[in-house]
């Protein structure tokens, strides 16, 4: 059978975010460290998880923003995001849930999807 890129998809990048608001959907700090082993290029700072990525160009630099954008729009979960001119740094954090949740690693995984295209 013929491989598609949707075969190298991580099991985080497979799942869709859930509602995890208040206690519940904050995770503890032992699935955090077992998650972010799962998210190479990934750091925790503080509450949030953190990458910077890098491109080419300008044009490269906002499609992959219009990308991160409409992943969020799907996932309804939304990250803080800096833009320059080729480079752009998000940082994922669940404020509803008061720290990190699994929402946060499943977005950052779909987003290392994107660069595996």
């Amino acid at each position: 059978m013929p491989q598609t890129i949707f075969d190298n998809l991580s099991p985080l990048a497979r799942q869709k975010c859930k509602s995890c608001e208040g206690a519940d959907g904050k995770l503890s700090e032992m699935q955090i460290n077992t998650l972010l082993g799962d998210a190479p290029g990934w750091e925790r700072i503080g509450d949030e998880i953190v990458r910077s990525f890098k491109f080419k160009n300008h044009f490269e630099t906002m499609a992959f923003v219009n990308a991160v954008a409409w992943i969020s729009h799907r996932e309804d979960h939304h990250p803080d995001v800096e833009v320059g001119y080729n480079k752009c740094r998000v940082r994922y954090s669940t404020h509803s849930a008061g720290g990190l949740s699994e929402n946060d690693f499943i977005c950052a995984a779909k987003l290392e999807a994107l660069l595996m295209l």
